[in-house]
């Protein structure tokens, strides 16, 4: 068989589920390439991480594709956008075959996006169950083992974890210990719960090699617990903010105050800030200028966002939204 693998609306990160896809027809025979408009292939498998509600984005229309077969499958064909609000419904999401799921990824699929870069999970799930977030709908809303790091590492200088919250795991401390026994340097992609570091957690995460690592800070209520661990976390590490980074999502039950707030808070601590618009298409045009201001650290480190200026013509931030000239000072 001929099988075909094309990713749906991404383009700067691998899409691990195609890569254990064309490893498992691989295995039994097959030959399985990510897809070719001149080539007909006997099954086709496109996969889409995210419902982009975005005009730049360019959907795959799956009439075009010459394939006897076509399979989809990923969160965002199980995503539908109401009200301004991702819906998710796992009925369209259905999981891998752990015949697949399970199986080492063929990495070749991606040269230049897996060069001596591994990319996986250790864990699934996780217990917040935040209504912006589907992880706990799609994996459930416990953080459970589901792999340890040898099913997908195999000696890489680089690896990318992605798991949705590993401090909530019970057996966070062997999987931490797995990680700084690789040797590799890890980057932890999505924003850790800082609200779970204490002292011991904290050593553990940081006798990891860490290449980058991501906190979040996307609920103001939490700003106490989320404080204390991200400052429990800077006693015991050496990174430089550019190497921690924290996830802040605006445009999503926040006001400007908040979100301003949040930025500076981070800005304050030591780490990174990265603003994420939710639904960035229906974003007001000021949270996509302080997204662009705070998000471009040779930006925001030489000048203040007031004095930035987002367009050539506008002038900078403090004549284009003057009303946020107090609320960005108000915070010192």
């Amino acid at each position: 068989m001929n099988i075909g693998l094309i990713a749906d609306n991404t383009k700067t990160f691998p899409s691990l589920p195609l890569m254990k896809i064309a490893a498992y027809y691989r295995r039994i025979g097959c030959h399985a390439e990510l897809l070719s408009k001149e080539k007909h292939y006997d099954a086709v498998y496109v996969s889409r991480t995210f419902n982009l509600n975005l005009k730049t984005v360019k959907k795959i229309d799956l009439k075009d594709i010459n394939a006897d077969r076509v399979f989809v499958g990923g969160s965002g064909y199980a995503i539908e956008i109401v009200n301004g609000k991702e819906v998710y419904n796992c009925q369209n999401d259905l999981p891998l075959p752990d015949a697949i799921e399970h199986i080492y990824p063929f990495y070749a699929l991606y040269p230049e996006l897996t060069k001596d870069t591994a990319y996986g999970f250790l864990t699934r799930g996780c217990p917040n169950n935040c209504d912006f977030c589907i992880v706990s709908d799609k994996e459930g809303r416990r953080t459970n083992h589901v792999a340890d790091l040898s099913e997908w590492w195999r000696g890489q200088k680089n690896i990318k974890l992605m798991d949705a919250n590993i401090l909530a795991c019970k057996e966070r401390e062997i999987l931490l210990k797995q990680l700084a026994d690789s040797n590799a340097y890890i980057d932890y992609t999505q924003g850790l719960d800082a609200r779970l570091i204490d002292s011991d957690v904290a050593k553990l995460i940081n006798n990891t090699k860490i290449k980058m690592v991501h906190f979040s800070f996307d609920d103001i209520k939490n700003e106490k617990a989320i404080v204390r661990g991200l400052t429990e976390f800077n006693e015991t590490t050496t990174l430089s903010d550019r190497e921690k980074r924290c996830y802040i999502l605006v445009n999503y039950n926040s006001t400007y105050a908040e979100d301003l707030y949040r930025i500076k808070k981070i800005i304050e601590l030591g780490y990174s800030p990265d603003v994420r618009l939710y639904q960035k298409e229906l974003a007001p045009q000021f949270l996509k200028d302080l997204a662009r201001w705070s998000n471009n650290s040779i930006i925001y480190r030489s000048c203040d966002f007031l004095d930035y200026e987002p367009r050539k013509y506008d002038g900078p931030i403090r004549k284009i939204y003057p009303d946020a000239v107090k609320l960005w000072e108000r915070w010192g």
